[in-house]
């Protein structure tokens, strides 16, 4: 609504200029020092309409002013020191200042030190090295693909996340989908399907398959084979991934608001108009380990040998090791597998599923590694992360842990131009990029935004490079972990690799498995989840 009212004063500005410009013709000196500032209005309305920068001002001539007032006249101290005291808080405006400065080209170095307690429980740090080794691009990439995959695909480090059209407005999809192309990294469509939008932009796609088989389902809502041949096979789908839960709300399928069903949503979803659409909680075209393996393997045999991997958030550890039991009995092992945590996710869920259900991301991590390690697989899987990356460092964090490469989404709608005004859900996004309001939409500036997601990635892939280089291990995944140090107590640090310690390789294939695994090994079966 406040943008019709926005653009009303806008229009009623106008109308005030001709009238007063009528009235000048009679009373000239009387109405002359009205028309000065209905002048000045006007013109910053028509400079707001016009302009393609900020994305606010756009949807909000006029009015978009005093967002940007208030932002400036706050104490700087209180900006920097209250807001950012909690730097892991999901709304942290530091946070959102590295993204914004680092799209924009904006130098972001910070003056007079660290603004962090260094000795705060939690605060996590990596050693540099005297002698450090060359930060090279090749570090910035990993190649997925597996023994039985046919089309082995070169990724990014740091990618696009899962965000469907639908949920984010077809400019925010084509600005992801061009800043991509630009950057070479790929970009993950979300459970929503493939729009023309995420064509259009040229960049390689990861093909999500949710449980509600969007894109690919027939009349009844089941996984249609044919549908998902066709559209798996082109050139633009890079990799297949099954998507069996999120960090967002685990246990708990996709959800998309009537609001946000257009038809052209409604067609590309396969699904009625005017309805809230809610995916299933569980897959219908698997309901065991040994099943879902040999899914895996006819999605990558429908897609012409392409990798093909799935995400989850953990939960019960026994179930995820079930899923491993299978790979060893059926042959059959998924290219990559995305690990979300509980505390991740852009989208809207429960207040429950947000914050009390999900294994949390390290502790998801680090058991997937160590799992993948303790039966043999891990070097023809790579393990792909998500969860709150703003910086290189984060980055390498994930990498330490055990990551190959990593996704963001919070981080890339800040890129666009998001505030966190905290209406995804609403449909009044006043920024267009979650929001399926053409009025809203149509202020975001693809152009622009596209050049801002391309900076941003580029300058946070380059700092982790660089991260790397000074550890003097490069990307050495097992000696990286080794360097990347946390305070557990006041006097007391602890590296990642003492916190989060692996097992070692085939442990888990042995008579005797490791104590700390050996419950929920025993407990974990191929047959049932």
């Amino acid at each position: 609504m406040l943008e019709k009212w926005s653009r009303t004063l806008f229009i009623i500005s106008m109308l005030i200029l001709s009238g007063l410009v009528v009235l000048l013709g009679v009373w000239k000196e009387t109405f002359l020092w009205l028309l000065v500032p209905v002048l000045v209005m006007t013109a910053i309305g028509f400079y707001d309409i016009f302009q393609t920068k900020h994305t606010i001002l756009r949807n909000f001539p006029l009015l978009g002013h005093f967002r940007f007032l208030l932002e400036s006249v706050r104490p700087e101290i209180y900006q920097y020191f209250i807001e950012t005291e909690d730097e892991e808080h999901p709304f942290s405006r530091e946070k959102r200042s590295v993204v914004y400065q680092r799209s924009k080209k904006v130098l972001d170095t910070v003056p007079f030190g660290t603004k962090r307690d260094v000795y705060a429980v939690g605060y996590e740090w990596v050693n540099h090295s005297i002698r450090p080794v060359e930060a090279i691009p090749e570090h910035g990439r990993v190649m997925v693909g597996g023994p039985d995959c046919k089309q082995p695909y070169s990724a990014s480090i740091f990618n696009v996340s899962a965000m469907s059209f639908g949920a984010l407005s077809s400019n925010a999809i084509l600005a992801l989908s061009k800043g991509a192309k630009q950057g070479e990294f790929y970009h993950n469509t979300g459970e929503g399907g493939i729009s023309p939008h995420h064509l259009e932009g040229g960049a390689d796609l990861v093909w999500q398959v949710g449980t509600g088989y969007f894109g690919c389902r027939d009349d009844k809502g089941q996984f249609c084979p044919k549908t998902f041949e066709k559209k798996a096979v082109q050139p633009a789908v890079k990799m297949v991934e099954i998507k069996v839960s999120q960090g967002a709300k685990p246990g708990h399928g996709g959800i998309l608001p009537a609001a946000k069903v257009t038809p052209e949503i409604a067609a590309i979803r396969d699904v009625p108009l005017g309805q809230d659409v809610n995916s299933p909680p569980g897959h219908s075209a698997f309901s065991t380990p040994v099943e879902m393996m040999n899914f895996i393997g006819e999605l990558r045999r429908l897609s012409g040998g392409k990798p093909v991997g799935f995400k989850l958030c953990i939960g019960d550890k026994a179930e995820f090791m079930s899923i491993c039991k299978a790979m060893l009995q059926t042959g059959i092992a998924p290219d990559f597998i995305t690990v979300d945590g509980a505390e991740g996710g852009t989208g809207a869920a429960p207040l429950e599923l947000t914050n009390s259900v999900g294994m949390p991301l390290y502790d998801g991590l680090s058991f997937v590694h160590s799992t993948l390690i303790g039966i043999g697989l891990r070097d023809q899987i790579r393990i792909i992360t998500a969860g709150k990356i703003t910086t290189g460092f984060h980055l390498l964090q994930r990498l330490g842990l055990g990551a190959d490469a990593c996704n963001a989404a919070r981080s890339m709608m800040f890129s666009l131009g998001c505030i966190q005004a905290l209406k995804c859900n609403s449909n009044e996004c006043p920024t267009g990029v979650a929001t399926q309001s053409p009025r809203l939409a149509k202020g975001l500036v693809v152009a622009d935004k596209s050049q801002r997601v391309a900076n941003f990635h580029h300058a946070t892939v380059e700092s982790a490079v660089e991260l790397m280089g000074l550890t003097g291990v490069g990307c050495n995944r097992d000696r990286l972990r080794s360097q990347i140090y946390r305070r557990v107590s006041r006097d007391n640090v602890q590296t990642l690799a003492e916190i989060y310690p692996c097992l070692e390789p085939g442990a888990l294939l042995k008579d005797e498995v490791p104590m700390s695994y050996q419950k929920d090994w025993q407990k974990a079966s191929a047959k049932s989840f």
